[in-house]
């Protein structure tokens, strides 16, 4: 029989340690030597003559250690481990195979069927110990191990339904923000607004509208809020207050007369209020860039602020295009700054094209950007017939064509065209 070590004072009921061993023997003798050095050594112990009997035991609850003889009769060592491995079960248990076999093939075909370990017969106490004692580290890591998994798999799980729930959330943000901008083309007489707002992710820092007090008269923007995502978008929804198309009465841009209509206030004093307004809030670090109108339908003429935002383009009928507009610092950047507005006439038949920077600084496959001069060749590409709707949109597809596939939209893009025909 083996003797006695000093195994037995050893403690398995650390985590992950050996504590259930199961021999696998049709010799009796054998599974007898091996049960008794095991319990001195303070293993619970349980036996089976055969491996279709293993394979039951190991059903019902699986072991921590399987001592295994290779030949017996029936299902032999060999077809019990490959049994053994091909369950379900996620538990592991460390596989010696007891075997008088030593030729390199025949080792190489254990462990081939999922063996850890290799014992010849006849056993040795001290190397049965030694092999034990490295099965339970190794054991103990694979536990440890599976731990760390379920644990960073629970943990994903967590972040799985955090993720969807901010994205339902999203979702619906983005719903609201497109409330924003319920029409994207509306016609004021003979003339013509559209929109374009098109967001690099669920919401975004970018806004356009109109606002017209009453006939002939009307407003229109383009505004780009410094960041992206959540904060850019409640900035956006904040402007959009201030520049209701309904409530005319908390709108920046109308001042109400004779307590009997409203009127157009000037684009530089629209300016200077949301200015004034920004900077008045404390804790609020967003600004944003602007490009602001007023159009007389009647005469054609238009006055512009832009406040840091792209130069306007100016696309006349007869096919020349120009940039307009004389910079200016971004709004709620810097406190009692004045603005200056420009005026021009337009004819029947132009267009005034306000748009973000996600156009001129859309990446493209060489890695540039499109800047200024590329986007004069995308709205050459795009047909002067067109309604103002489709015109916009054609603008924005020949952009999808010409940008970084790789980069897709880095930042949000929008527009606004404003169409000239007239009273």
């Amino acid at each position: 029989m083996l003797p006695e070590s000093s195994m037995d004072n050893e403690d398995h009921t650390v985590a992950g340690s050996i504590r259930r061993v199961l021999v696998v023997d049709d010799s009796r003798l054998q599974r007898r030597i091996l049960v008794a050095s095991l319990k001195k050594w303070g293993f619970e112990v349980v036996e089976a003559e055969s491996g279709e009997a293993a394979m039951e035991i190991c059903q019902a609850e699986t072991p921590d250690l399987i001592l295994s003889d290779w030949m017996m009769p029936g299902m032999n060592g060999l077809e019990f481990c490959r049994a053994f491995r091909a369950r379900s079960s996620e538990d592991y248990a460390y596989f010696i195979l007891l075997t008088s076999k030593s030729e390199k093939n025949e080792v190489a075909e254990g462990l081939d069927a999922g063996a850890d370990d290799f014992l010849t017969k006849p056993v040795s106490s001290d190397e049965l110990r030694a092999r034990i004692s490295a099965g339970e580290r190794i054991l103990r890591m694979q536990r440890e191990l599976s731990e760390k998994n379920r644990i960073v798999s629970e943990t994903l799980g967590e972040l799985q339904r955090v993720y969807d729930a901010i994205d339902k959330d999203l979702i619906q943000a983005r719903k609201i923000q497109e409330s924003l901008v319920p029409e994207l083309s509306k016609d004021f007489g003979s003339s013509t607004v559209s929109l374009l707002l098109k967001p690099c992710g669920h919401i975004g820092g970018d806004l356009v509208g109109m606002i017209s007090p009453g006939v002939n008269r009307i407003g229109f923007y383009s505004i780009d809020v410094s960041g992206h995502g959540i904060t850019s978008a409640m900035m956006t929804a904040r402007l959009g207050g201030y520049l209701s198309s309904n409530y005319f009465d908390q709108n920046v841009g109308m001042e109400k007369r004779f307590n009997r209509f409203y009127a157009l206030r000037q684009p530089e004093e629209v300016a200077s209020l949301l200015n004034a307004r920004l900077i008045a809030d404390t804790g609020i670090e967003e600004y944003f860039t602007m490009a602001y109108c007023i159009a007389d339908l009647r005469s054609g003429v238009v006055k512009i602020v832009q406040a840091g935002h792209p130069h306007p383009l100016l696309l006349r009928k007869n096919g020349d295009l120009e940039f307009i507009g004389k910079g200016g610092v971004p709004v709620g950047l810097v406190p009692d700054i004045g603005y200056s507005q420009e005026e021009f006439v337009m004819e029947r038949g132009d267009r005034l094209l306000l748009f973000s920077d996600g156009f001129t600084e859309a990446r493209l496959e060489d890695g540039s950007m499109l800047e200024p001069e590329g986007l004069l060749e995308l709205v050459q590409k795009c047909g002067s017939e067109q309604s103002s709707k489709e015109f916009l949109d054609d603008l924005y597809w020949h952009l999808t064509q010409v940008m970084s596939k790789e980069h897709g939209l880095e930042d949000d893009v929008s527009a606004t065209l404003f169409e000239y025909q007239g009273p």
